[in-house]
């Protein structure tokens, strides 16, 4: 048992205590009969019975061999069953390593391979992707829910129900856990590469969670993205720390949206742009109207947000982050100057540098490089990658891989990955800027925008888009719709229409598989080809 159990800590030295284990001993005595976590399917747990699940699975855990400082892989769906299973191997003082549900193959053979994990935690319908990879160090598989699959061979397999057979006694701490120690591991979504496993400590999540600086112990923030992801897991380490709650929920639903916000009571939600323009095509329903959101953090902040704020009553931030950091620039509510991302937080440090590090002036586009006053607030590398790591970490800064621009009243301003600007006839051109106009087309549903080599040097443009269901379009029409949108070196030269792009298992376009397939293939259009010049003065 924690000594914090019996402490007679005051509120503020509560919210500095960032070890989840210490975190769930505070909650439970302090505030036990108030509810921290509420789930779609009904279920509800206060702090007591929050300490209690965690308890009685790490106990579980434990008795299959994991220990302070294991990694414990978890492939596991949404929910209470994952929560529990998480904050358990935390309180061992183990570290968890949460992947997504979609991996399989070469990708899921990786993280097997890079977390050097003993022990998986699994939902049992993914047992069978197991076959086809090396297992690398995995020696014990807990499985949840029915299967017919048998463990590969030389693996122990044993049922999830049966941790909760050993109590909630679990083994004496070796060493007290630090804050600077690794709670979890997250892998990127590889969108330029393959995955890293991002090191976050407790120091590091706490301290991104804490950035959400409007947030408060009256709150409860809906978690509509998995634990595999960073803004899975900042929203629970920050209400327990808050004294908050948090609204768990498989995924976003446009069509049920309004219902899982007013029956889980949610007060604040993430919004990605694509979802909020969803919800404003809707016509105003009843659950709409008498809504109990108050706060929205919107990404990216690229519309008009009266709209919003005038149907749903509720104030608007916008911010930037990344895995490996912690919410380094966030904005005041309803910031006036659209499209920024807010300004820098107190604590961090920020340049926009060009290719050899050396800044650029207010208005130009550059990388964004980032450090922080705080020990262990940013991830301290990447999991078994030391060459990732240095290049992350070159001359002491964080290298974003992102091309920002700031205005001269310090807002910043996400104009690209580094990777995806296109340098075409001397112009740098955003490919995220090309794509939103490209999006705005009523008959496209998705849109990526790369470069392809040019026969004259640098690049050219190449369009990859894929039409809503029922919708046709012509390259032609297209084209016609983008020259009056974009500066002319910024029209594609390419297009191509697929009916699916690669994407990740986190659902991000996969650029460098298009990259890599170029121009390939009769179903390429090339307007050159076609005859049409597109000038200055088209």
């Amino acid at each position: 048992m924690s000594e914090l159990q019996n402490s007679t800590l005051d509120e503020s030295e509560v919210l500095e205590l960032c070890v989840l284990r210490d975190l769930l001993h505070e909650r439970a005595l302090k505030q036990g009969n108030q509810v921290f976590a509420v789930f779609e399917n009904g279920e509800t747990w206060t702090f007591k019975q929050t300490l209690h699940e965690v308890q009685r699975t790490a106990a579980g855990l434990a008795s299959q061999g994991v220990r302070q400082g294991d990694a414990v892989m978890l492939w596991l769906e949404h929910g209470p069953i994952a929560l529990r299973t998480w904050f358990a191997v935390n309180y061992l003082g183990a570290i968890a390593v949460p992947i997504n549900l979609a991996y399989k193959g070469k990708l899921l053979e990786r993280v097997i391979e890079n977390s050097q994990a003993k022990l998986m935690v699994l939902q049992a319908t993914l047992l069978e992707r197991l076959d086809a990879v090396d297992l690398s160090s995995l020696e014990c598989l807990v499985t949840v829910g029915q299967t017919s699959a048998l463990a590969p061979d030389a693996l122990r397999m044993i049922d999830e129900t049966q941790l909760g057979l050993y109590g909630t006694l679990t083994p004496d701490l070796e060493k007290s856990i630090k804050a600077c120690d690794v709670q979890i591991i997250l892998y990127t979504s590889g969108t330029t590469g393959p995955s890293k496993g991002v090191l976050c400590s407790y120091q590091h999540l706490w301290t991104s969670g804490h950035n959400v600086y409007f947030l408060s112990a009256k709150d409860r923030y809906m978690v509509n993205l998995p634990l595999a992801h960073v803004s899975g897991v900042l929203p629970c380490m920050l209400m327990l720390s808050l004294g908050g709650s948090i609204a768990i929920v498989e995924r976003f639903q446009t069509n049920r949206f309004w219902d899982q916000i007013n029956d889980s009571q949610t007060t604040f939600v993430i919004l990605l742009g694509a979802m909020a323009k969803f919800l404003l095509s809707q016509p105003v329903s009843e659950a709409e109207r008498h809504n109990t959101l108050d706060l929205i953090l919107l990404l990216p902040y690229d519309m008009d947000i009266q709209p919003m704020r005038e149907r749903w009553g509720v104030d608007i931030y916008t911010s930037f982050n990344m895995t490996e950091v912690c919410c380094p620039i966030m904005s005041a509510p309803n910031p006036p100057a659209l499209s920024s991302c807010g300004q820098l937080r107190p604590g961090i440090e920020a340049r926009i540098v060009d290719q050899d590090d050396m800044e650029v002036s207010d208005g130009s586009t550059g990388e964004l490089i980032l450090r922080t006053d705080k020990p262990w607030s940013f991830s301290h590398g990447y999991h078994r990658d030391p060459e990732a790591t240095a290049r992350a970490w070159q001359n002491g800064w964080f290298h974003s891989g992102d091309a920002f621009r700031r205005d001269i009243e310090g807002n910043y301003y996400f104009v690209d990955r580094m990777k995806d600007t296109i340098r075409r006839r001397g112009e740098n051109i955003s490919s995220f800027e090309v794509e939103a106009e490209i999006l705005s087309h009523p008959a496209i549903q998705e849109a990526a925008v790369v470069a392809v080599p040019s026969e004259l040097g640098e690049n050219d443009v190449l369009a990859v888009v894929k039409l809503k269901q029922h919708q046709r379009l012509s390259p032609n029409d297209l084209l016609e719709y983008l020259v009056p949108r974009l500066p002319y070196f910024m029209v594609p030269r390419f297009v191509r229409f697929m009916d699916e792009l690669p994407k990740t298992p986190t659902l991000k376009i996969e650029k460098h598989v298009l990259r890599q397939q170029g121009i390939k293939g009769k179903e390429v259009w090339d307007r050159e080809s076609a005859g049409i010049k597109i000038g200055r003065n088209t």
